[in-house]
C-alpha cells in the first residue's frame, strides 16, 4: 500500500477514534481507554420509585448503545495497531490484500469482500 493513502487511512481511523470515544462518553465511563473498554452509566436522578424507573431506563436504552460504539471504538484501535505493526490493509482470513475502496468505506476492515 503507497505511503500517502496509508496516512489518509490512518487519518480516517483518528477521526473516527476521536468521535467514538467522544460519543461514548456521553453515556458511559472509560475503564481502559487504550483497549476502547468502557462501561454504561447513568446519572442518579433521586430515590423516589419515578425516578429509579427513569434511571433504569436510561441505562437499558444507552447499554445497547455503548456496546456497538465500544465494539467499533476496538475495531478503529485494532486496525490503528496494524498500521503501526505493517500489517493493515491484510485480509485477516485470506492474506490477500483488502480493496482500498473497501478501506476508504470501513477503514478498520479486517477482510477483504470475499472472506
Amino acid at each position: 500500500m503507497e505511503k500517502n493513502i496509508q496516512d489518509e487511512l490512518k487519518t480516517l481511523l483518528l477521526k473516527e477514534k476521536v468521535e467514538l470515544e467522544e460519543n461514548l462518553t456521553r453515556i458511559a465511563r472509560p475503564i481502559d481507554k487504550e483497549r476502547g473498554d468502557y462501561e454504561t452509566s447513568f446519572g442518579e436522578i433521586g430515590t423516589d420509585r419515578e425516578d429509579n424507573t427513569t434511571e433504569v431506563e436510561q441505562y437499558t436504552d444507552n447499554l445497547p448503545i455503548e456496546i456497538t460504539l465500544e465494539k467499533n471504538l476496538q475495531d478503529v484501535i485494532s486496525a490503528l495497531e496494524r498500521i503501526e505493526k505493517g500489517t493493515y490493509g491484510f485480509c485477516e482470513n485470506c492474506q490477500k490484500e483488502i480493496d482500498i475502496e473497501r478501506l476508504r468505506a470501513n477503514p478498520s476492515a479486517k477482510t477483504c469482500i470475499k472472506c
